[in-house]
């Protein structure tokens, strides 16, 4: 047997090109380099370096897919395994990149004018800017059309008023894509800057988990905003959700990361921890809690490649999506607490950093779609019933 053959059973990296795995490599050795010394000490005081994004524009991870405005062009699978590497160091980081990538250049890309990319995208593929997606509003999560932002179309410009809430990067951001309703509920999408009058961020503080990710709040006070900042080829609902589902992509490969590397804790800590003189590895229970974490991280690798691939095809993949996100999250965080279990006490300590991750999977779990949620959207895609 190959001395491998048990950490990639299926062969999954036999699917992968030559690029895209120095892509993963070049990724991980920044990782452990740049990230995995000084996280505990980030996350212990809430920090999050602004300038790493300027280090994420130069290694080509901001809006990566795109090959245009400084974009790298590299494949979905690429992204995913970028997405995996950053997560075994920490939710926050990934959730930067998303952020970044599938909730700011995506719609400004997809859905904005020339005149708009040319003047926010390779400010923000370069990490030079940094950006924030507002959707979510404290009343307004998983239900997000009852939203109470509203826009008001007056002397040929628009007034905003509202506010947003759970704002990853609102704290720090340069460019804000904002949300909001008129009184028809018809839903536009606005492009703000932060020196914008009317505008104030301010951060939730006293989080317990994905402390070193700055979120915050965002209050819109008469914000005067000019038609030509305004997403002109947005379809309602439609163009939100195709965010949100880049987004759960990403967040799907990211969770196999935090669960891979606890896994790998776990079973170095099992193995080298003596009870009853032997190690805890040699226990029963302690194997199959191996064996479940070795099945339910390959399957929901060998999923994320199959899915990634079709993404990269055009495919549709709303249903693969939800299964993906509801899935991978449930049985990451199930792997994650096994992982914290089977080694006792000391997996409350910060220098194993399984605590960490899975707090930090409390919220990756509830954000972007909670699993209750995806599984309302398979079931209404499944018998066409809204159950909503």
């Amino acid at each position: 047997m190959k001395e491998n053959t048990w950490f990639d059973p299926f062969y999954l990296t036999d699917n992968l090109t030559e690029e895209e795995l120095s892509i993963q490599k070049n990724i991980r050795d920044f990782c452990k380099k740049e990230l995995l010394p000084y996280v505990i000490e980030n996350n212990r005081n809430h920090f999050f370096d602004k300038n790493l994004y300027k280090s994420f524009g130069s290694l080509g991870i901001l809006g990566s897919t795109i090959n245009e405005y400084g974009g790298a062009g590299i494949s979905n699978i690429a992204y995913g395994l970028i997405a995996f590497e950053l997560e075994k160091i920490d939710s926050s980081y990934r959730s930067s990149i998303s952020v970044q990538s599938s909730l700011v250049i995506h719609p400004i890309y997809h859905f904005g004018s020339e005149e708009q990319k040319k003047d926010y995208l390779p400010d923000l593929i370069s990490g030079n800017k940094v950006g924030c997606f507002a959707l979510t509003e404290s009343e307004a999560g998983s239900d997000p059309s009852s939203m109470k932002t509203m826009y008001e179309e007056k002397n040929n410009e628009f007034i905003l008023n509202g506010s947003k809430s759970w704002i990853s990067n609102a704290p720090i951001a340069d460019v804000f894509i904002i949300w909001a309703l008129n009184n028809k509920n018809e839903i536009k999408g606005f492009i703000l800057d932060k020196n914008m009058k009317g505008i104030n961020t301010s951060y939730i503080k006293n989080k317990t988990s994905l402390k070193i990710s700055p979120t915050g709040q965002i209050n819109l006070n008469n914000v005067s905003v000019s038609k030509n900042k305004v997403l002109p080829k947005t379809d309602g609902w439609k163009s939100i959700f195709s965010c949100l589902n880049n987004a759960r992509y990403g967040i799907s490969w990211g969770v196999m990361g935090s669960a891979t590397i606890c896994w790998l804790i776990a079973k170095e800590y099992t193995e080298n921890r003596i009870m009853f003189k032997k190690p805890l590895a040699s226990k029963q229970l302690i194997q199959k809690k191996l064996a479940d974490m070795q099945t339910e991280i390959n399957i929901g690798l060998s999923a994320c490649i199959h899915t990634g691939r079709a993404k990269d095809k055009n495919k549709d993949i709303i249903n693969a999506i939800s299964i993906l996100k509801r899935n991978n999250c449930k049985k990451a965080i199930e792997i994650i607490r096994d992982s914290r279990d089977m080694m006792g006490a000391n997996g409350l300590l910060e220098e194993y950093h399984v605590i960490r991750h899975l707090m930090n999977l409390e919220t990756v779990k509830t954000y972007e779609g909670t699993e209750d949620i995806h599984s309302l959207i398979l079931g209404r895609n499944q018998t066409g019933i809204d159950s909503f």
